[in-house]
């Protein structure tokens, strides 16, 4: 039995200015996300981990250098991991990536988005779960290994292992440090934790304030006027 945990980054500049980083150079972890590192090595320090495995983006580097330091493994990176190439909508800003009609299509039917210059969604989930599936093969005996990378790429291995269809994966909440549990069975993956942040359970999210992270897109007008509060993912994020 393999056991997974999927790790998503820290807090990045990028989530921190309202950008889409894609796999832009120089963007790194801000203040929280180191807070959020550190955070991380205390709730998993407990845990036997057999391998740590990453994306070999700086934020996800960043993420793991106090765990590795606490439990002193080593950190393998597998590109497979990496965070989606949005081609031309790298670096750009949220508010106005809201406005393009491509942002429908990766909402309500993301198995056909293809960024412009970068790849299809579904091209990032196939290798995605391939990595996965190659740790499996890998796995001699029960191991824990653990997996760090990005929002949209963890979202597509989790909605792999729920059974559901790439065009659902929309719906799953993966926020910067989260923890999500994928057991791996000859039989079939049994997804134990989803979106584990350490942070009390709210009953209603907090409210929307300006694009600080990913979690939170801005706002945009609704049909009719007002605020639309509907509840729409962020490329490479989670839903607000």
């Amino acid at each position: 039995m393999l056991t997974v945990l999927l790790v998503r980054h820290g807090r990045s500049t990028s989530n921190a200015a309202g950008t889409l980083a894609g796999r832009t150079p120089g963007v790194e972890l801000d203040e929280q996300g180191h807070r959020q590192a550190a955070n991380l090595a205390g709730r998993l320090r407990d845990i036997t981990i057999d391998r740590v495995i990453s994306s070999p983006l700086e934020r996800c580097r960043q993420t793991l250098a106090p765990l590795a330091d606490e439990l002193g493994v080593s950190v393998e990176t597998d590109d497979r991991l990496l965070e989606v190439d949005y081609g031309s909508w790298s670096g750009r800003e949220l508010k106005d990536l809201l406005h393009e009609p491509l942002w429908r299509v990766v909402q309500a039917h993301p198995s056909a988005a293809v960024f412009p210059g970068g790849e299809g969604l579904a091209e990032m989930s196939a290798r995605a779960v391939d990595a996965i599936r190659s740790i499996e093969r890998a796995a001699v005996a029960d191991q824990t290994v653990l997996v760090c990378s990005h929002g949209d790429v963890i979202k597509a291995i989790l909605a792999d292992a729920l059974g559901l269809h790439l065009d659902a994966f929309q719906r799953i909440v993966v926020a910067p440090s989260s923890v999500s549990v994928v057991r791996y069975t000859p039989l079939r993956p049994f997804v134990e934790r989803i979106n584990d942040t350490g942070d009390p359970i709210l009953a209603k999210p907090p409210p929307a304030t300006a694009p600080t992270d990913e979690s939170t897109p801005p706002e945009r007008p609704a049909a009719g006027g007002g605020s639309d509060h509907s509840s729409d993912a962020v490329p490479g994020g989670v839903t607000r």
